[in-house]
């Protein structure tokens, strides 16, 4: 049975099968590395992660479903959705990190390592997952 086609019931949630494997991971990491912030820095370690794993998960989320909707509305989408998407969480990821920055908030360190150690971590699984996956293929037609 093949995915939706785009404009279809179910064709959003076709083309996000990849987040699973990322998602999980990240769960995982949150697990060790939250307790683990908590025992060597404090509470303030242990939200500096928390917040620093959260933000990676809800940027990945938040392009991975965008770039799905447009696909699953008109693939010509994808492109524009994806750079306007991608902008979009910088500015807003710069200013929000400069505001964090000015309070002076101790787990900001924290959040920074975390956040490098989340992205590592599901750019790793969502690899895993795609060298994993049966590659799509296409038979031409003999003319």
């Amino acid at each position: 049975m093949s995915a939706p086609r785009a404009g279809q019931p179910g064709a959003i949630r076709a083309r996000l099968p990849y987040l699973r494997l990322p998602l999980l991971a990240c769960a995982a990491l949150a697990l060790v590395a939250v307790p683990a912030a908590a025992v060597l820095r404090g509470a303030t370690g242990a939200a500096g992660v928390a917040a620093g794993i959260a933000l990676v998960v809800v940027s990945y989320l938040v392009s991975g479903v965008s770039v799905a909707w447009a696909d699953a509305v008109n693939p010509r989408l994808i492109m524009s959705v994806g750079l306007v998407t991608y902008a979009t969480k910088i500015v807003l990821l710069g200013v929000v990190m400069a505001a964090v920055a000015t309070t002076g908030w101790a787990g900001l360190s924290d959040m920074g390592v975390a956040i490098i150690a989340a992205v590592v971590v599901w750019t790793g699984a969502h690899l895993t997952w795609a060298l994993r996956s049966p590659l799509p293929t296409h038979r031409r037609s003999d003319d």
